[in-house]
């Protein structure tokens, strides 16, 4: 029963921040029509069937059935009007800010809603490396500690997010199997296999003091082999820290260097720009620790080094709201551009379905520590639900909020509108288009939903 109900309630509070979203688009429209002196006849949340509403001086406050939209209308919003106060009859910049009103209250709803994420945190990730795993392969490539990451493959980075959206959309590539920076690679990955069977040999019944050692000695000998210059250095020093290794537990066995040289590797591999003493460097072919999941076939990319932590005070986590609200809307806009281009396909696009899902997915992700961590899970999804929002609609397409800001620039250039005819026309069609695509994503999301539909 108590699962029930913490589910009905998770369920609210979604439907609640989703229509928090609707509220301030649409609220911005009807904040800047009002103080604009245009006449607005309707003010709704929700889409189909008043549920209940009133009617205060010449505008109706209505909640209806469907919690999956909402709309500010406005007298000559969509026809011609010969009222003096109808949209159609505003002054030319009047009708602009009224239209960009929505996205931008999307994008402080954003700011809002990131504030209320990052407020939580006791410190925050800089862009500064600190230090790196024994297995890292960005160590062995030339990332060193202390280094400030300003870009991944010309993509600025402003904060710790920025490097990990640069990394995941990197693509994975064969590369020469038989390199330095590979041979590294293997001969660190040997010393910690050693040193994980002997954590792992429970037979043996290792001290805490000897696997200490062992484990401070696998370090060392990592970063040494990182620093490795050819070959043979970072063969003799894998031989000889696996030695020490294994002197440091008191072991009998020798496990006797082995490595398999393969032709290619797949590997996520990336230039890197980074400051380094107070000078920009730039560090070509940057590879990435690059592993195969069980479930999958494909290769995935982890993030193999640590960062500097930023303190938390009232600077810092403005600051972090801000950049992190900026870098989610720059993550957004690159996808897009990324889908124009061909980077990403119908398959990474997600619609109303594939959303609920993604919230129901972090929901009960966050279950599984607490209610709170469910809650904040679904701020952070709404928070990037609003500014694509605030991103998406202003795109130069017709039947969006960008597609009529564009024919208002047109006239304001022209000094004359475009014939509401023609209006109509080109709206329509591209509504026609925004539905087709919607139903196509709506499709997609139900078959990826389906057991078989992987």
């Amino acid at each position: 029963m108590t699962s029930v109900l913490t589910t009905i309630a998770l369920i609210i509070i979604g439907v609640l921040l989703f229509e928090l979203i609707i509220f301030f688009h649409e609220g911005g429209h009807f904040l800047t029509a009002k103080r604009s002196g245009v006449q607005v006849n309707e003010f709704a949340l929700g889409m189909g069937p008043k549920l209940f509403s009133f009617k205060r001086g010449e505008t109706t406050y209505s909640l209806r059935a469907f919690p999956i939209g909402g709309y500010c209308a406005m007298e000559g919003e969509d026809e011609d009007s010969d009222n003096p106060r109808a949209f159609n009859n505003a002054k030319v910049w009047k009708r602009m800010i009224i239209i960009v009103a929505g996205a931008f209250m999307n994008i402080v709803l954003g700011l809002i809603l990131m504030f209320v994420i990052v407020i939580q945190n006791p410190s925050y990730s800089s862009t500064t490396v600190s230090s790196f795993p024994q297995t890292s392969y960005s160590a062995n490539c030339g990332l060193r500690s202390g280094d400030t990451i300003t870009k991944i493959n010309n993509y600025d980075i402003m904060t710790a997010q920025d490097i990990q959206f640069a990394i995941r959309v990197s693509k994975c590539k064969e590369v020469d199997g038989s390199s330095l920076s590979i041979y590294k690679q293997d001969c660190a990955l040997f010393l910690r296999n050693l040193f994980v069977e002997f954590q792992n040999d429970k037979k043996a019944d290792y001290t805490d003091k000897q696997l200490k050692k062992a484990y401070s000695l696998l370090t060392e000998g990592t970063e040494k082999i990182n620093a490795a210059t050819d070959k043979s250095t970072a063969k003799n020093l894998a031989v000889d820290y696996s030695k020490k290794i294994e002197k440091a537990v008191d072991s009998s066995e020798h496990k006797p260097f082995d490595i398999e040289v393969k032709k290619t590797r797949p590997r996520y591999q990336m230039d890197v720009e980074v400051v380094r003493n107070g000078e920009k460097v730039l560090l070509k072919d940057v590879q990435f620790y690059t592993y195969i999941a069980k479930d999958k076939e494909e290769p995935s990319v982890a993030l193999d080094f640590y960062v500097e932590p930023i303190e938390k005070n009232v600077g810092t986590v403005l600051t972090q709201t801000g950049l992190q609200t900026v870098s989610v809307a720059r993550m957004v806009w690159s996808t897009l551009v990324g889908l124009v281009q061909g980077k990403f396909s119908i398959k990474d696009i997600s619609g109303p379905v594939g959303v609920a899902s993604a919230v129901t997915q972090v929901a009960s992700k966050g279950l599984e520590t607490s209610f709170g961590d469910a809650v904040n899970n679904i701020v952070y999804v709404m928070m990037l639900i609003s500014v694509n929002l605030g991103i998406f609609n202003m795109l130069p397409f017709p039947a969006l909020d960008g597609g009529r800001f564009l024919f208002l620039l047109i006239e304001s250039i022209f000094r004359k509108p475009i014939p509401r005819k023609v209006e109509s026309i080109v709206n329509g069609a591209g509504l026609m288009l925004l539905l087709v695509f919607s139903a196509l994503i709506a499709l997609k999301d139900i078959w990826q939903l389906l057991p078989f539909g992987e």
